[in-house]
């Protein structure tokens, strides 16, 4: 039972069960009426209506992707692609559907029944995008593995499920990123800092069109991102498994069969510790927030790295393989602590205090801080490719993302609970709830402004280990094509792949960003005249356009991340047969590099200065208002596109990179 499909498709259906009854659930809750309802309503109807319209593009790009792989590498390939693209469109699609349906229950909650209550919801609102994503990840592969996954070839057309689990969530990723970032941006500069009203203020046309981003690049894209570092974790310690020799295989237990279906095994054994997680917050929300979630993410880890243990020393393997499991546990654990620390500690006080002179205080400072906040989370994903590689080579080292994230159902819930809190939050004040409601769901998102930025530096180091697994089983495949392909540092061609990997990191980075700025300045004279033009609208008499903000946010989404998304599945192939195997290898280490750097700095960064805004928010050093507060509101207006969009794409692009060049790789032998 331990080595049959039966057990990945079994869990994973279990697992989408176990979604379809929170929602059932979810539903049974108020959602309100009146004006509480029409709010709600918008937000579901433009985030549909976004992705609606990025699906449309997406699916035209898959297309091409499919006829491609079809006639390069055959049907099975092309095949594992497609069920790949439609298990990461369809886990990104539920998320988004529920999380705009938990949103103004989790405020109704809030304002009837107090904080316990609107935990509930909030976080059972973002359980459903936790449990889909790994529900999916198991269902699509475990399927995949029962048809092909019994010989090599198998395992390697089974690798085109990750290129098209990534390729969406690429897209989904930039675009929802975009759309977001503009919209807060635009809100944010207009409203608090020109106009002076409040963050979420009904009069403010874009903060509907900000809430929608809130669901379609915080949940849908961020589990489009998960997705694919969780399916390529699995995929590539697959794929490792089968090109190992036999004398690698006697070292870790014997048999190569096990240890191919390995991965699938421990992401079961991670799904069911992720349920009884989630039971857990339910069970400590009279506790604080912050409480009830640590607990859960915390304790299903914990449940995990013991029931890892009994997994794979009945499947016959060695305690190493057990041991390379725990460091990639634990090293998230650690990764995740960090960066609470650097976006929720000290730091953020530090940057709020800087405001004191201004924002160019403020930005040198939140710069400062994300930089420096790189330091330990690198040494930790260099301590858990050294500790895993020893215990069982680069296996172990596939094992170890593997381990980071098998219970990426509750630590994606917690992820997913930010948004459906933020979301609740802004509802409440644009339906004047009052301040006792909005006091619950301020403190809701503050705590799930600390676990968005801890779920960011849990997905960027998951993706780190994840694509040099991906980057190792590409070394292996083509060594087994060509025996003298070998990486060295020396070799011209190698060190020229390095250079040119570096540079993608920093043109995303720079095309993501320069379509925030683009979008957030057309959203920014959109608001400008809806204030000038609208009758009352700044009295709260007259009543604003939401709809022609998320139109313009929308179009700018769905324009500006096609050509990101399209360098980042061209470069590889482009390099890869101009340049050659040997400099395609040496663009993902140049690559990987860069991305896991500027992703952390960025994503650190980001997140401190939004928090250092809500430290100023709550009363200190001048409270609202004040010309500190002033210089904190630049700062976090600066400050999203890096965490939100920019950052996050790093991620994506590496593994992505990583994936297209393993699954062409036998067309460069």
């Amino acid at each position: 039972m331990l080595t049959s499909a039966v057990l990945p498709i079994s869990l994973g259906i279990l697992g989408l069960v176990a979604a379809s009854m929170v929602y059932a659930r979810i539903l049974q809750t108020p959602a309100g009426e009146g004006r509480v309802k029409e709010i709600s309503d918008e937000i579901h109807l433009g985030a549909m209506v976004f992705m609606a319209s990025e699906y449309k593009r997406l699916a035209i790009f898959c297309l091409i992707c499919i006829a491609a792989l079809y006639w390069g590498l055959g049907a099975d390939t092309a095949i594992s692609f497609t069920l790949g693209a439609l298990c990461s469109g369809v886990a990104g699609y539920i998320g988004m559907y529920s999380a705009t349906k938990a949103n103004v229950r989790t405020a109704v909650a809030a304002n009837t029944e107090g904080a316990a209550a609107a935990l509930n919801v909030a976080f059972f609102g973002g359980s459903i995008m936790g449990l889909t994503v790994a529900s999916m990840g198991l269902l699509g592969i475990g399927i995949l593995y029962h048809f092909m996954g019994d010989t090599a070839h198998g395992i390697e057309a089974i690798e085109g499920f990750a290129m098209g689990g990534s390729s969406v969530a690429l897209f989904s990723r930039v675009g929802g990123g975009i759309f977001t970032k503009s919209a807060d941006v635009g809100a944010d500069l207009v409203g608090k800092v020109e106009a002076g009203i409040p963050e979420d203020d009904p009069r403010n046309p874009a903060v509907i069109a900000d809430n929608v981003g809130d669901n379609v690049g915080d949940v849908a894209g961020m589990g489009s991102d998960i997705f694919e570092s969780y399916c390529g974790s699995m995929i590539a310690s697959m794929a490792l498994a089968a090109s190992m020799s036999i004398e690698t295989v006697n070292s870790l237990g014997g048999d190569q069969g096990a240890l191919q279906f390995m991965p699938l095994a421990l992401a079961s054994t991670g799904l069911v510790c992720s349920l009884i997680g989630i039971l857990a917050v339910k069970m400590f929300s009279s506790k604080s927030a912050d409480v009830a979630l640590r607990f859960g993410t915390i304790g299903s880890s914990v449940i995990f790295i013991a029931a890892a243990y009994a997994v794979i020393q009945a499947m016959g393997a060695t305690s190493g393989v057990w041991f390379a499991v725990l460091v990639g546990a634990v090293g998230g654990i650690i990764v995740g602590l960090v960066t609470e620390y650097y976006t929720g500690g000290p730091p953020v006080r530090k940057i709020a205090k800087d405001g004191e002179t201004g924002p160019a205080t403020v930005m040198i400072s939140g710069l400062a801080t994300g930089m420096q906040s790189v330091a330990i989370p690198v040494l930790t994903i260099a301590a858990i490719i050294f500790c895993a590689n020893a215990a069982a080579g680069l296996y172990g080292v596939g094992l170890a993302a593997v381990g980071m994230l098998s219970t990426v159902g509750i630590t994606m819930a917690i992820d997913a609970y930010g948004p459906v809190a933020d979301n609740a939050g802004g509802i409440a004040e644009m339906a004047e709830m009052g301040p006792e409601t909005r006091e619950i769901t301020d403190s809701l998102d503050e705590v799930g402004n600390t676990t968005a930025a801890i779920g960011k530096g849990f997905a960027i180091s998951a993706a780190a280990l994840a694509a040099l697994a991906l980057i190792s089983a590409y070394i292996a495949k083509v060594s087994n094509g060509d025996p003298d392909f070998v990486l060295a540092i020396n070799d011209p061609m190698v060190l020229c792949g390095m250079f040119i990997g570096g540079i993608f990191p920093f043109l995303v980075s720079a095309m993501t960003m320069t379509a925030v700025g683009d979008a957030a300045f057309e959203m920014i004279v959109e608001v400008r005249r809806q204030f000038r033009e609208i009758p009352g609208l700044l009295e709260g008499t007259g009543k604003p356009d939401t709809a022609r903000c998320v139109d313009i946010a929308t179009r700018a989404a769905l324009r500006k991340m096609v050509m990101p998304g399209s360098m980042a599945v061209l470069a590889p192939v482009i390099i890869g047969f101009a340049l050659g195997p040997k400099a395609l290898g040496g663009m993902l280490a140049g690559a990987l590099i860069c991305c896991v750097m500027m992703a952390l700095m960025m994503a650190n960064a980001g997140g401190a200065w939004d928090n250092a805004k809500k430290y100023v928010e709550k009363g200190n050093l001048g409270g609202k208002g004040s010309d500190v507060h002033k210089a904190a509101v630049v700062g976090d207006t600066v400050g999203d596109p890096l965490k939100d969009t920019s950052g996050p794409s790093m991620n994506i692009l590496i593994n992505v990179m990583a994936i297209v060049s393993l699954v062409i790789a036998p067309l460069l032998i």
